[in-house]
């Protein structure tokens, strides 16, 4: 392996790199020993990193799982509380996933999992907005009834019934930067804002969870501003982006400006709730740390990002 001089490495993990067919606890454990095997390269490589995660899949089953079972003696966990039961489940199970690649590879370093709060502004105009599908789906007398007991906004979604949505907005900072870059630095490998982090208002001086959800790769460009890293690696299930993806005349980004990178952003290149937010984080992240870079790339193609010679590189 070509030794690189030590960086600072910020890798988030699309869903793909959790959950496949198998949602069953043992099914994403699976994965997760494939996902580990990988990331431990960079550990290997003497960088100092942290990893963060989705958990789309894996907070939408939680709030299914708590909605059947909920009753006056039971009552269902708001959205907040389920971000941090997935970020302590799916940490548990990668950091137990990591410690295992590591040990494998004859690496000493500590893994620690950590419960993650995200600041958001009460002002995000997403607020005013909601948009991020979450939950069951529900019979629209039912949603009506949801929205006049609660004054939840739930909305028809593609003919298969009526779903609630909540804001998903901006992270502002991260309330444990602090020991997350005490970890970095004393290289133990945090994981860290899973699923865009618990989302939180600081309000009178107290931090209150809100009903709503954090895009994990925002939060994961804001972790990385704020750890001055010099390299962010954002892991979805293609090698590369692509300009007119699925349309016959694709091209293939290699290696591409943040500005440049924008250009096709304001020409739509990139699906909203796909490519865009991954496409719009490594933009930010180069905007606010010009030294730094961000790939865009596949969990296979974790070599070339390791290397900064695969996938999609943004540079400012």
């Amino acid at each position: 392996m070509i030794q690189l001089t030590k960086r600072k490495v910020v890798i988030t993990l699309g869903g793909n790199a959790i959950l496949t067919d198998d949602s069953s606890a043992w099914g994403q454990q699976e994965v997760l020993k494939h996902t580990a095997e990988h990331l431990v390269a960079f550990a290997e490589n003497g960088d100092a990193i942290a990893v963060s995660h989705g958990n789309g899949p894996q907070v939408g089953n939680l709030l299914l799982q708590q909605e059947a079972a909920n009753s006056e003696n039971n009552p269902a966990m708001p959205l907040d509380t389920c971000v941090a039961m997935t970020q302590g489940s799916i940490g548990y199970w990668l950091q137990s996933a990591l410690s295992k690649a590591l040990k494998a590879k004859g690496l000493t370093n500590d893994v620690a999992s950590i419960v993650t709060q995200v600041v958001v502004s009460e002002n995000d105009p997403a607020f005013e907005n909601p948009s991020k599908p979450v939950g069951p789906f529900l019979s629209e007398d039912q949603a009506k009834a949801q929205m006049d007991e609660t004054g939840a906004t739930f909305v028809e979604d593609a003919g298969r019934g009526w779903r609630k949505v909540v804001a998903s907005p901006k992270p502002i900072s991260i309330k444990e930067e602090q020991v997350i870059r005490t970890l970095v630095e004393h290289d133990i490998i945090p994981v860290t804002v899973g699923g865009g982090g618990i989302p939180v208002i600081l309000k009178d001086g107290e931090y209150t969870g809100v009903e709503a959800v954090i895009d994990k790769d925002f939060a994961s460009q804001t972790l990385a501003v704020s750890l001055e890293a010099d390299l962010l690696v954002i892991l979805t299930n293609v090698d590369n982006v692509l300009l007119n993806y699925h349309q016959g005349n694709e091209k293939t980004l290699f290696k591409v400006t943040a500005a440049e990178m924008q250009t096709y952003v304001d020409e739509k290149h990139f699906a909203a709730g796909s490519m865009l937010p991954k496409v719009e984080a490594a933009i930010k992240f180069v905007e606010h740390n010009p030294s730094g870079k961000a790939i865009i790339t596949s969990l296979e193609n974790i070599q070339g990002a390791l290397l900064e010679n695969g996938g999609t590189i943004i540079t400012h």
